[in-house]
């Protein structure tokens, strides 16, 4: 294993253990709440987008969730980078949303920008890995369907 391959598990370890926006946030102002399960693993995500109140920007992601360690620290992951942003516009946030989709289907072709994407590039080997594609893209889906919600 290379050493930045190793980087990358301990970094994904590291959010599952000390997960970033778990706990859900009530539900006060502009939110949305999507639930997604992944039948064939089990994996479950619960995730709340708060907007701003003219919805333009998302400002807030929090989460519940029970499964593999992927699906959990894809959940933290996701929730930090938007923290980081201090409101991220929605434009933004669906475009991240499909750059991260295109890479992690590109079966390690495409690897996700750590500028753009933080620790959440971490998550491009998984990529090569058909079966745990779905545990990494469980939070990203249920912020894609929290937003169209919104």
């Amino acid at each position: 294993m290379s050493g930045l391959e190793s980087l990358y598990q301990e970094l994904i370890l590291d959010h599952s253990k000390r997960p970033q926006g778990k706990g859900l946030a009530e539900e006060a102002g502009r939110t949305a709440t999507s639930h997604q399960r992944n039948p064939i693993c089990g994996d479950e995500i619960t995730l709340r987008v708060r907007l701003a109140d003219d919805g333009s920007e998302v400002t807030d992601v929090t989460w519940e969730g029970a499964g593999c360690s992927i699906s959990q620290a894809s959940a933290s992951m996701l929730a930090a980078l938007v923290a980081e942003e201090n409101g991220m516009p929605r434009a933004e946030a669906s475009a991240l949303i499909d750059g991260f989709r295109e890479a992690l289907r590109s079966r390690g072709e495409i690897p996700l920008d750590e500028e753009v994407f933080g620790d959440a590039a971490a998550l491009s080997g998984v990529s090569k890995f058909t079966a745990r594609v779905k545990c990494a893209m469980l939070a990203w889906v249920a912020f894609e369907d929290a937003l169209a919600r919104a």
